[in-house]
């Protein structure tokens, strides 16, 4: 799959096989994921890579639209200091960058997946850093639901163009 097709033809993806993602295509996931541009180069970012089963079942309780049954989930958080040496929000632009990579990765390895916000929300970081245990230098900012879709799947293709969006000078 070429770059424009992978872009034009993403798709978000919230039904799953029951069939578990390799770690060599997670791996790439997570060299895309930190191929992404980064602000003055910080890379404020670290990846939580969720496997364990009973673990994603807690992800699934503690995030209000995320019950999806994938059999990975990988949560970029906010590495609070590298990010210190930024302005605050150029940190959730290079998270986002991040995350839009992996999307990306994942549907050139034929995978499914789709991101669920948590950032800004300060009690929705706050109830996934718990559930993660994770340090208070970390901020989850995602979660990216990820796996082979499934045979019911139903998500489409959506061409999202709108020439009334474009000012042109």
């Amino acid at each position: 799959m070429d770059n424009i097709e992978t872009i034009l033809t993403r798709k978000s993806v919230r039904d799953f096989a029951s069939k578990e993602v390799e770690k060599e295509k997670i791996d790439l996931l997570l060299k895309g994921a930190m191929a992404s541009p980064s602000a003055m180069n910080r890379q404020p970012w670290k990846f939580v890579v969720v496997t364990n089963k009973d673990k994603i079942e807690e992800i699934k309780k503690a995030m209000p639209f995320g019950k999806h049954n994938a059999p990975l989930i990988i949560v970029p958080c906010i590495d609070e200091i590298a990010a210190s040496l930024l302005n605050k929000g150029l940190a959730a632009c290079d998270l986002a960058a991040s995350s839009e990579n992996i999307l990306l990765m994942a549907h050139s390895l034929s995978l499914g997946a789709v991101w669920c916000a948590i950032y800004p929300n300060k009690m929705q970081i706050k109830k996934m850093r718990k559930v993660l245990g994770l340090s208070l230098t970390l901020s989850p900012f995602s979660c990216i639901y990820i796996g082979y879709p499934s045979d019911s799947d139903k998500s489409k293709v959506k061409d999202k163009f709108k020439e009334k969006n474009i000012i042109r000078i």
